[in-house]
């Protein structure tokens, strides 16, 4: 995550969902607005402790290295997105955080520069024919690797989404568990904040809306970069 106090982390997130801090709201009213925008981005912060089970079940499998919660830098704010035929995994967790831009970031937009995301983690994992696009504002830029009998190759990946689609399969699943206590995939989310983790992982048909990426390995057989006007099919 990108390294602003405001962000919730596993050391300084609230072990209580309803503590004031996270639902005070301001005591006065700006005329230009600022307060209201600083009393969504509290609302947002808010809602990481409650990221429901059905964004994982929707299917999306991302994981994070030990000691990254998502993304460890300031986003963009211009998301991408992925789409492939089949994810498999092995270690699978998720659990809701935060991505923070830069101070006066062009795309922040009304979210006072956080987006609220899901993380997903896979220890290992395979991507069959795979697609990223991102818009460029009326270009996008496409990225396709992983055809025919050689699938993308990952590991210590993770990946930070908004929306996510697919038709998921999950091995001894955990939903509700405490993300400080995870150990599927050696990671441990913020300690009070709902998550689920699964032995493995499996989904097909996958989509996601992404704002931040890593990982320790990511292997693209028969890469391809390309312009178009159109994005992933």
């Amino acid at each position: 995550m990108a390294s602003s106090p405001d962000v919730p982390s596993a050391d300084n997130t609230p072990e209580n969902p309803g503590s004031g801090s996270l639902s005070e709201t301001p005591e006065t009213t700006g005329a230009t607005g600022g307060v209201q925008r600083r009393g969504r981005v509290r609302g947002r912060r808010a809602a990481v402790m409650a990221v429901p089970a059905t964004l994982a079940a929707a299917g999306l499998a991302v994981f994070t290295a030990q000691g990254v919660l998502g993304v460890q830098f300031a986003i963009s704010g211009m998301p991408f997105v992925v789409k492939a035929d089949r994810l498999d995994g092995t270690g699978f967790e998720q659990f809701g955080t935060l991505d923070n831009m830069i101070d006066n970031s062009p795309n922040a937009g009304d979210t006072g520069g956080q987006e609220l995301v899901v993380t997903s983690v896979v220890k290992n994992g395979t991507i069959t024919n795979m697609c990223q696009s991102v818009d460029l504002g009326g270009i996008q830029l496409l990225l396709k690797a992983g055809g025919g009998a050689r699938p993308v190759s990952v590991s210590n990946l993770s990946i930070d989404s908004d929306d996510i689609k697919g038709d998921a399969t999950f091995k001894n699943i955990e939903i509700g568990r405490d993300a400080s206590t995870f150990d599927k995939a050696d990671v441990q989310g913020p300690r009070g904040v709902y998550g689920q983790q699964a032995d493995s992982v499996v989904i097909e048909n996958l989509y996601q809306h992404n704002y931040a990426a890593t990982a320790a390995v990511f292997k693209l057989p028969n890469l391809h970069m390309s312009f178009s006007t159109d994005g992933c099919p």
